[in-house]
């Protein structure tokens, strides 16, 4: 079972090649004009169809039954790859609800636009986390805030 991380960087390469082979965002047009926003409301459509799919696997896996391992280092090791699994899907289902956030600020015309500045994210950083809210450096900032509050 591989990890989320390592399936979405996958997945997005995957989809960047197969979605729109002609276009690449580029910075030579309009800042999420229509044709950079199509290109990412499918990039994140597809991205929750795998999302969707990969649950329905495991779905279908913990409805074969329960683990039957006759060892018991056996059995400890399949109950700890479920629990992985399991993790990595609740994560994942909170990465649709960021997805949905996403396609609804497409719609209303805030998306690739910082949450805290109102400054254009840039489209290196909304290829690479296209549920990005905020610019790089508004995030680096946020990151201190939260390590200062829980180190105090």
């Amino acid at each position: 079972m591989a990890t989320a991380s390592s399936d979405d960087k996958e997945f997005l390469k995957t989809v960047k090649g197969a979605l729109a082979p002609d276009y690449v965002p580029s910075d030579d047009e309009p800042y999420m004009g229509e044709a950079q926003q199509n290109y990412f409301r499918m990039l994140l459509l597809e991205w929750k169809r795998s999302i969707h799919a990969a649950a329905g696997q495991t779905l279908q896996s913990l409805q074969d039954g329960p683990i039957r391992e006759a060892d018991l280092n056996d059995r400890a090791s399949s109950e700890t790859d479920w629990g992985i699994e399991l993790r990595t899907r609740d994560r994942q289902r909170k990465l649709i609800s960021k997805i949905d956030a996403a396609m609804r600020r497409i719609d209303e015309g805030e998306y690739g636009y910082c949450e805290v500045t109102g400054d254009p994210i840039g489209l290196k950083r909304l290829v690479a986390r296209p549920v990005a809210t905020m610019t790089v450096e508004a995030q680096q900032a946020h990151e201190r805030r939260e390590k200062i509050s829980r180190d105090n």
